[in-house]
């Protein structure tokens, strides 16, 4: 399937959406056009995910330097598997993290997961076969579906940047919640992961 959120496509995504509403038109002309953010489409990438949750991108990369050190240069559910708690926690990673990364493993290797067919499933069903993984919620599942996958209408709602980013394009008093900011994307369908980028564009062009 081909990869929809390219920079080509983000652009072309706004400038639809700016045309239909004018504080997006706004928005770029004040921050400018996010750029793709691609992903390869591979278990380390589904790996990465979990290593990033509730951590900074700094501690993250250097966590996720030293797990591919300690599995040998390959961070692949084999590897994962074979290695033990403590070579895993020695990386970096909490018990909780352990338990995730060989959650995905495991997934993969009794093929609930099959990540080749991931890209020829709906957005829902490619999210649903995600988050049964244990650790993946619907925030992990929308990263890896827009950056690896490239799927173009995915409205992170979870994201607090997208909050705060959509609520600043917008003029709202108040960040709005994961809850109410869902229907508020209505509008914005087909193009809501273009927006979501946006967003984020914005909120770290401003402090906050």
């Amino acid at each position: 399937m081909e990869y929809q959120l390219a920079t080509a496509n983000i652009k072309a995504a706004l400038d639809t959406l700016a045309k239909q509403h004018e504080r997006i038109g706004r928005a770029l002309e004040q921050v400018g056009y996010p750029e793709e953010r691609r992903r390869e489409h591979s278990f380390e990438t589904l790996a990465r995910i979990v290593v990033g949750q509730q951590v900074s991108v700094a501690a993250a990369t250097s966590i996720n330097k030293k797990l591919v050190t300690a599995l040998g240069g390959q961070l692949t559910a084999t590897e994962v598997l074979n290695a033990s708690d403590e070579l895993l926690r020695s990386a970096g990673l909490s018990r909780q993290k352990v338990t995730y990364i060989q959650s995905l493993a495991t997934a993969e290797a009794t093929g609930s997961l099959v990540l080749d067919s991931l890209p020829e499933l709906t957005d829902n069903d490619a999210e649903n076969v995600i988050t049964r993984i244990k650790g993946f919620g619907e925030w992990s599942a929308h990263m890896y579906l827009m950056f690896s996958l490239g799927r173009p209408d995915i409205w992170p709602v979870g994201d607090l940047a997208v909050r705060e980013g959509f609520r600043r394009i917008q003029g709202l008093d108040e960040r709005p919640s994961a809850g109410k900011l869902k229907p508020m994307g209505e509008d914005y369908r087909p193009y809501r992961s273009s927006l979501a980028m946006l967003c984020w564009r914005f909120c770290t062009a401003e402090p906050l």
